[in-house]
């Protein structure tokens, strides 16, 4: 999971600031590095660094560039690890001239294809997914960009949400499943891509629509042009995910309000529990909160904004390290003094992954008064490693793949635990299980036919 933001302004009014506006509004998408790149000359350019996208960028450069194109990037890292080259945008000056690329998603042969260019002379700058793409469009050495990375597209596999950056061209495309969210929007005669439509508002843009699923737009002085690639899948695999924790609740994705969601997430919890009459109601800030309000509005009981998170803190889900995790939730958390006192406390979260802040949770909850500690999440159990962009490569790391409920319940020390199930997850989201990806809840990832491609170049 990462962010993406791309802007093309027809009029050639400069573009940078809004990519680093749209940027900060994607930067709960990632906090290891950030970065920007554009096209000058006949050159591509780019600027980028670790950490936050105020750390990594200096706004007062960037206003300087008069560039009319741009796309930006913030990471969270899956594929490749946390180098400093992983870093994005890429870039390259080839034959056929420059080009950057920014990747949301995850690249499930792109191994297989690394090794295939590399046993033919390509030598890689990273350990990168993203940068088979830019080979497998040098590889073609006398064919023009468009048609080189449509070719790169067709022998890709996995979940990718693309933008690429020509020398007066900005290309978005989104993979035939539709994995990983991707939005058009513009203001006046400047057009924008972004993983999501809340980095939009930063910047006044109105939102469109979202990129479709095997879709490739082209953005240049003609306007959008959209052409289709790859065949027609028979079923969609928009990420569950996303929902459930990964984007911002002001965000639309593929036409679902992510609060609308958030909330009935919380409301299908109520209706399969009774509610103590002496219970308080809180979300684990923030991707719990709506949760909880959804079932304390169902259950018609009382909530209360009893958990209190320091804001200078990060997500701790996305941090790299196990040991930086942790002490992420030790200074992240604190419960509002006599919030809980005597009363029986229902907990919403939005998921337990590997455990870490659940069982601290719990702890915290109880000593700050709590009777009895009720944990109810809201989607259910992450049994599956992740392929498509979520850093969960192994089943040994997902604490409800080693053990059942009630025994996950004990290790937490909670008195109970609920989660939905994978149809509540999505009528609450209101797409159908054939246009969602649950393969971290059921196992039900892409087969060999879906997935199939072909190497060569």
């Amino acid at each position: 999971m990462c962010g993406i933001f791309g802007a093309y302004s027809a009029s050639g009014a400069p573009v940078l600031e809004d990519v680093y506006l749209g940027l900060f509004a994607l930067q709960h998408r990632g906090q290891l590095s950030a970065g920007v790149a554009w096209t000058q000359d006949g050159s591509v350019h780019i600027k980028k660094g670790p950490g936050l996208v105020h750390d990594a960028l200096q706004q007062d450069e960037l206003e300087k560039i008069k560039a009319h194109a741009a796309i930006g990037h913030v990471r969270y890292a899956t594929a490749g690890g946390t180098r400093p080259e992983n870093s994005q945008p890429l870039g390259a000056n080839y034959a056929q001239g420059p080009v950057a690329i920014a990747h949301n998603g995850n690249l499930t042969n792109a191994v297989a294809i690394s090794s295939y260019l590399a046993n033919r002379g390509a030598i890689f700058q990273t350990t990168c997914d993203t940068e088979t793409i830019i080979q497998l469009m040098a590889h073609q050495p006398n064919t023009v960009q468009l048609e080189a990375f449509e070719n790169a597209l067709s022998r890709i596999s996995g979940a990718y949400s693309l933008i690429l950056l020509l020398e007066d061209c900005l290309i978005a495309a989104r993979d035939p499943w539709g994995f990983r969210p991707l939005v058009l929007g513009k203001k006046e005669e400047t057009y924008y891509i972004a993983s999501e439509s809340c980095a939009f508002d930063i910047i006044g843009a109105e939102l469109l629509r979202d990129v479709e699923p095997g879709e490739i737009l082209i953005i240049d002085r003609r306007g959008v042009i959209s052409r289709r690639f790859g065949k027609q899948q028979p079923r969609l695999r928009h990420c569950a995910f996303e929902y459930v924790y990964f984007a911002r609740p002001d965000s639309v994705i593929d036409g679902r309000s992510v609060y609308r969601a958030r909330k009935e997430l919380g409301a299908c919890l109520a209706r399969g529990m009774e509610c103590p009459k002496d219970c308080v109601v809180s979300g684990m800030p923030d991707s719990g909160t709506l949760a909880a309000l959804g079932l304390a509005e169902e259950a018609e009981v009382p909530f209360e904004a009893g958990v209190v998170r320091n804001r200078y803190v990060g997500r701790t889900f996305i941090q790299p390290t196990q040991r930086v995790r942790e002490a992420g939730v030790r200074i992240k958390l604190n419960p509002q003094p006599g919030i809980f006192n005597g009363k029986e406390a229902v907990i919403v979260d939005d998921s337990i992954v590997r455990g870490t802040t659940a069982g601290r949770t719990v702890s915290t909850i109880r000593s700050a008064g709590a009777k009895k500690v009720h944990m109810c999440i809201a989607s259910p159990p992450v049994r599956y490693p992740c392929y498509y962009g979520i850093d969960t490569p192994s089943s040994d790391e997902l604490i409800a793949a080693q053990t059942d409920i009630e025994s996950l319940c004990g290790d937490i020390g909670a008195d109970s635990l609920r989660y939905i199930s994978c149809s509540e997850l999505c009528s609450a989201i209101g797409l159908p299980h054939d246009q969602l990806c649950t393969a971290c809840f059921d196992g039900d990832y892409l087969d060999d036919e879906e997935n199939g491609c072909s190497l060569e170049v």
